[in-house]
């Protein structure tokens, strides 16, 4: 890869950090011949399957996507051999996947793909002392934190990758409340005693708020540690928030907002489905005019390649009965 083309790619990736996007960087890091890839090629790939650089041809493009895609989901980097099984025998270190790609004209690569997740967000709502303390502490974890005044909060200013707190002190909980919890945030949690919570979440019940939304109301918010200071419950809150990352009870990077869900939902609705092209085993990407159909007795096959499709079209019976 060209130094103004890797330039390209990380200025690309920066951009998506600044905006809160999760995305997967991609690096070949081992490549044999014939491939059109280079070693230390790099590529981003976004949460819809966008892919900016260079990481190899048709082949191994659309493998990476899909990969790239699950370490995202998942937020584990993985390592990838792509090539034929038979060209590594049992030297295949352990971790490390493999994925057929027969294309002669694709070579093998080694391909380690990495998760880059948005900083965990947290907004807490409130002007009090106890608000202002839990905000920089949680700046000082690297986590973006914003600190709102209860009338100017809104559902906007929030979404299903946010923490959010609600540390109003009884100014105006029950609206707050009602508009945090229609962001239907990773977590939502309300300052106060139990007994102020109960009625709270009660009052919210009876104006018709979806019971589904307020059983996730963490109340009161943060860990017991009995009698506390101001300070002493922010770090309680912040303790609580930092627990239920660690074990996994909430997710807050990977998770996608509303909209980037609608977009996901439409992108998964267009999207082309997979197929395994008969001649070399490789699973192909299907749909939107992709995979190079070749209908052959009543059954439509799918190929990598012009290579493979003219090798079906040869000797179609020798790869007639492989999976589609």
């Amino acid at each position: 890869m060209m130094a103004d083309e890797g330039w390209s790619v990380l200025e690309q990736a920066a951009e998506l950090v600044r905006r809160g996007e999760p995305f997967a960087l991609a690096t070949v890091v081992w490549r044999q011949g014939p491939s059109s890839s280079k070693k230390g090629s790099r590529a981003i790939i976004t949460a819809g399957g966008e892919l900016h650089g260079w990481i190899g041809g048709a082949c191994a493009e659309p493998v990476v996507i899909r990969e790239a895609r699950r370490v995202i989901e998942s937020g584990e980097a993985r390592l990838l051999l792509l090539g034929s099984p038979e060209q590594f025998g049992g030297a295949v270190p352990e971790g490390m996947a493999v994925v057929p790609i027969s294309c002669q004209s694709e070579g093998a690569l080694e391909v380690y793909i990495e998760p880059v997740l948005p900083a965990p967000r947290l907004v807490v709502v409130g002007s009090s002392p106890m608000a202002q303390t839990l905000t920089k502490l949680a700046e000082t974890l690297g986590w973006h934190a914003d600190l709102i005044a209860g009338e100017d909060f809104g559902a906007a200013d929030a979404d299903q990758r946010s923490m959010v707190v609600v540390a109003t002190q009884g100014h105006n909980d029950e609206e707050v409340l009602e508009r945090a919890a229609a962001a239907r945030p990773a977590y939502l949690g309300l300052v106060g005693s139990q007994k102020r919570g109960t009625a709270v979440l009660g009052y919210l019940a009876d104006r018709g708020v979806p019971a589904e939304q307020l059983d996730h109301v963490h109340v009161p918010a943060g860990l017991d540690l009995g009698s506390t200071t101001h300070s002493e419950i922010a770090v309680a809150i912040l303790a609580e928030l930092v627990q239920l990352r660690a074990s996994g009870s909430i997710v807050t990077g990977g998770a996608a907002t509303p909209a980037a869900s609608a977009a996901s939902a439409a992108s998964s609705a267009s999207a082309a489905s997979e197929a395994i092209d008969p001649v070399c085993g490789m699973t192909v990407t299907v749909g939107q005019g992709g995979g190079l159909p070749l209908e052959h007795g009543g059954t439509t096959y799918y190929f990598c390649s012009a290579g493979c499709r003219q090798a079906f079209v040869t000797d179609p019976a020798a790869y007639a009965q492989a999976r589609r």
